[in-house]
C-alpha cells in the first residue's frame, strides 16, 4: 500500500451544507475502495492564482490516505463526474522524502 495526497478545488457557488455533502461523498468513495484516511482537511474558500471554468475563488479540500493503486483511478473518476469540483490533483508521497536532505551542488552550472 501506497500514501496518496489529493487536494480538489470546489466551487463556492455550492451551499457549505452541500460543501460538506460532497466532501462525505468522496470520502466514501475512497472508504468504499478499500483506502484509510488519514487526515481530511477543509482548508476553506481562497481565490484561484487564474479563472477556472468561469470562477475567480473555491473551496479547497485535502485528503491524505493509504491505498491499492487502483483507488487513486476510482476517486479521480469521481472527481471527472463532478460538475462542482473545478480541479484536482493526486500525488504518490515518496517514503522518507520529507527527511532527505536536498543533495548540495558542488560544482557550479556553466
Amino acid at each position: 500500500m501506497s500514501i496518496y495526497e489529493s487536494i480538489f478545488v470546489v466551487r463556492t457557488t455550492l451551499s457549505d451544507e452541500d460543501t460538506n455533502k460532497l466532501i462525505e461523498k468522496m470520502k466514501s468513495v475512497l472508504e468504499k475502495s478499500g483506502a484509510t484516511l488519514l487526515k481530511l482537511e477543509n482548508w476553506g474558500k481562497k481565490k484561484l492564482a487564474y479563472e477556472v471554468k468561469r470562477e475567480r475563488k473555491g473551496t479547497f479540500v485535502y485528503f491524505h490516505f493509504k491505498s491499492a493503486g487502483g483507488v487513486v483511478n476510482e476517486l479521480e473518476r469521481s472527481y471527472r463526474l463532478e460538475d462542482s469540483i473545478l480541479k484536482f490533483l493526486t500525488v504518490k508521497q515518496e517514503l522518507g522524502a520529507a527527511n532527505k536532505p536536498a543533495n548540495d551542488v558542488k560544482e557550479p552550472a556553466a
